[in-house]
């Protein structure tokens, strides 16, 4: 047997499983990568709000990450919520150390609840230290909007919010997810690059049951691209991957519950490996 891919997650903890370090090695398994994982924060939250965030020091993720680092190299990194300042400044410093690793940040901000889950200041701090590094990023639409300012209800302000994260942030791509819009039927994923602008659409679920699609979007693009995939393949992989997600929702939870995980595997399985 083959040695797998490994891929790193570096977020905060879902009890409930739908989101956060927890669906990203779901993700990452039915990927066909080994899935290893440091926790940043402790998250008491499930599908109907988020109760309380226990954020760990900066010192004890820094031992989780010279653990990994120590003994295995990871062949990409995604990180999720990251809540401290601090801690932006640690990861930063593990990316700048291993340039070649491909990177993939979900800027977690809010929850599917609406609640909040980093400050003004963090939210500066994000876009100042890890989006320049990033290979991919994977906003929805109201973050977007926090990071650029610009108010995104149709597809020529979304190219405009495109145009800001790879010309004034830096990042080398960038997809801006538009199921969050009501004003697109469909839901369209805009990816923007250096090479060019991209789109892919699917049907729209009639469905509540979403917490965790940005976790498990940005988790098979961090698979992918430790594949070796481009970063069109692996988008374009991850679309499916959440389209079937949200097709075969197990209907978890008295909220918003989580997306299928396994529903990839079992419908197409690995047979494009």
């Amino acid at each position: 047997m083959n040695k797998p891919k490994i891929a790193l997650t570096i977020a905060g903890t879902d009890p409930t499983g739908g989101a956060g370090v927890m669906a990203d090695l779901k993700s990452f398994h039915s990927c066909g990568v080994y899935g290893m994982a440091a926790i940043t924060s402790i998250v008491a939250q499930n599908t109907m709000w988020v109760d309380h965030i226990h954020n760990l020091e900066t010192s004890w993720v820094k031992e989780q990450l010279d653990s990994v680092f120590n003994d295995e190299l990871p062949h990409a990194i995604k990180t999720g919520m990251i809540a401290t300042e601090e801690t932006m400044q640690l990861i930063k410093s593990y990316l700048e150390e291993y340039p070649t690793i491909p990177y993939v940040i979900d800027p977690v901000m809010l929850a599917k609840s609406g609640d909040s889950l980093m400050d003004d200041q963090t939210k500066q701090k994000l876009q100042n230290t890890l989006l320049p590094l990033a290979d991919v990023v994977t906003p929805n639409i109201p973050e977007a909007e926090e990071i650029t300012g610009i108010k995104i209800d149709t597809e020529e302000n979304i190219r405009k919010a495109g145009d800001i994260f790879i010309n004034e942030i830096g990042s080398k791509g960038v997809v801006i997810k538009g199921g969050h819009s009501a004003e697109l039927n469909n839901a369209k994923d805009f990816l923007f690059t250096k090479d060019g602008v991209y789109t892919f659409e699917d049907e729209r679920f009639d469905t509540k049951h979403t917490h965790g699609t940005g976790c498990t979007f940005s988790a098979v693009i961090a698979a992918e691209l430790a594949k070796g995939r481009s970063i069109y393949e692996a988008v374009e992989k991850a679309k499916k991957f959440i389209s079937l997600s949200i097709k075969y929702t197990p209907e978890i939870g008295k909220g918003r519950g989580p997306v299928n995980h396994f529903a990839y595997l079992k419908k197409v399985g690995l047979e494009d490996e």
